[in-house]
């Protein structure tokens, strides 16, 4: 399978330059399920969308910006969404690109009344119930379904961890691209943002690992229509 990641993440500090790109990260991530796979990266947050949809599926990554910035790319890659779902090409998104299919699909987007949920959360999937850990950084979720779309994923302080459409549209608020190094390193880059107490927590929640065979095998069966 041919997969458009499409990136969406506007950090370019120095700590976003010491570490892999999302691109990488999460092209990395779906290898672990399917090898033989290929993948093209695009910087939609950059303006530099795809010229077709012409793939297998596409992947919308996070990022720090939220989908209500009003910036032009944004108002595009809803167009995206929308051209893709029409087009029945299978689309996965994670936290930003959570949000932003929901959002370009007619369904709202605020912010989460606990504030920051950062570290790894224990997240519920539906219809299994299997409990699977996945690292968290957002401070906006999804408030309700698009039309059509069913819950797969929830955690105590978020009903819609993750939702779906069909075969055409998978989502997870939380990321399964982050390794246990990147989030511990993310947690003290951000912790004076984060206040000590956040940071405190999610530092101390990162004693196990989360299960990223799992999540790569979920997402590479979601493409194959195999969910």
């Amino acid at each position: 399978m041919h997969i458009a990641i499409l990136v969406t993440n506007t950090d370019e500090s120095d700590f976003a330059q010491a570490h892999p790109k999302d691109g990488q990260k999460f092209s990395d991530l779906v290898s672990r399920a399917r090898p033989d796979w290929t993948f093209d990266v695009y910087l939609v947050k950059d303006a530099h969308f795809p010229e077709t949809l012409d793939f297998d599926g596409i992947l919308i990554t996070g990022s720090p910006a939220s989908v209500h910035d009003g910036a032009p790319w944004i108002a595009q890659l809803e167009e995206l969404v929308r051209e893709a779902l029409s087009q029945k090409i299978p689309m996965y998104g994670a936290c930003f690109g959570h949000q932003i299919i929901a959002r370009a699909l007619g369904a709202g987007v605020g912010y989460n009344p606990q504030g920051w949920v950062f570290g790894r959360v224990e997240t519920t999937f539906l219809p299994s119930n299997q409990r699977i850990a996945l690292y968290a950084a957002h401070k906006e979720q999804v408030l309700d379904l698009p039309a059509g779309a069913e819950i797969v994923a929830r955690t105590d302080g978020c009903e819609i961890a993750g939702f779906r459409i069909g075969t055409n549209v998978l989502t997870t608020q939380y990321h399964p691209e982050m390794t246990e190094g990147f989030m511990s390193a993310l947690i003290t880059e951000f912790a004076d943002t984060l206040g000590r107490e956040v940071a405190d927590t999610a530092m101390a929640n990162m004693a196990q690992n989360t299960d990223m065979d799992a999540l790569a095998e979920w997402i590479a069966r979601f493409y194959e229509a195999k969910l």
